[in-house]
């Protein structure tokens, strides 16, 4: 009991980490961000929120199960630069890789899901990524599980050369053969969603949502306006701007994911029978 109480005096007197909004600047506590969902309260945009985050803020508490762990990048073109590039990401997000996988539950609705982490190497889809990816939807065609992925991207990892450009079609046919078994697949694309996964995955959902705000893209908005010699919208490349285009099917809030995944979860429940590991 003394322990328990010294030790909770002294989290009380701990000074409280503050976090920097990367859009208006404001200097916010963690408490603050975490009660409003990671959304800055001064200007309203969606901050960076990690994918075991984002698993707790979508799946029944103690539901989810990792799949896929341990595997690593490995320099395997000793392209200069990319080792210390790994090891900063592994020490930096005490993670592997740039996505997290695994099956949960949302609101009892068995499922699999793969967050990926904007924060590892700006989430570029490396062969491990791609490699992660295949075996979830695997698993869940093997389970007859319903896949929920959360995209998050700059495309191509380029340290690893052709065997990353590999991995669009790699998962693509994973996602295809999930799908032919008459499985569902949901994806919901956060900032940013850009290049080879917007390219291929990200876009083959059954049914595609999207945070307010992301960005959504192949190529950067520059290159696009010299290509085709012409001005773009101001908000070109937005979520709503794609939604309005007929790409995405809904912009979703973070309050409102959860229970919206699981009314989908349960209109399409007929498709599948698996239970979540």
């Amino acid at each position: 009991m003394f322990l328990s109480s010294l030790f909770s005096r002294g989290a009380k007197n701990a000074p409280e980490q503050k976090r920097t909004c990367s859009f208006c600047k404001a200097e916010l506590s963690a408490s603050t961000l975490s009660g409003n969902l990671y959304i800055c309260p001064e200007c309203g945009k969606y901050l960076q929120i990690t994918p075991r985050e984002r698993i707790a803020l979508v799946t029944d508490k103690g539901s989810f199960s990792e799949l896929a762990r341990g595997l690593k990048s490995v320099n395997f073109l000793d392209f200069p630069g990319y080792s210390e590039k790994l090891e900063k990401a592994e020490k930096t997000t005490g993670e592997d890789n740039a996505v997290l996988c695994g099956a949960a539950k949302i609101e009892g609705m068995p499922c699999a899901v793969f967050v990926m982490d904007s924060r590892f190497i700006m989430a570029s889809m490396g062969s491990v990524v791609g490699e992660k990816i295949t075996r979830t939807f695997e698993y869940a065609e093997k389970k007859h599980l319903p896949v929920i992925g959360f995209a998050a991207s700059g495309g191509a990892r380029m340290q690893e050369g052709i065997l990353s450009l590999m991995q669009m079609a790699k998962v693509s046919a994973a996602v295809g053969k999930h799908s032919s078994s008459g499985n569902l697949y949901i994806s919901v694309l956060t900032n940013p969603t850009t290049g080879g996964v917007t390219a291929s995955f990200a876009m083959q959902g059954d049914i595609i949502l999207a945070e307010p705000g992301a960005t959504v893209g192949f190529a950067g908005r520059r290159v696009v306006e010299q290509t085709t010699k012409t001005t773009l919208p101001s908000n070109f490349q937005s979520a709503e701007f794609v939604c309005e285009h007929g790409f995405i099917d809904k912009i979703v809030p973070r309050n409102e994911q959860r229970s919206i995944l699981a009314t989908l979860l349960r209109q399409h429940s007929i498709r599948f029978t698996g239970e979540a590991i």
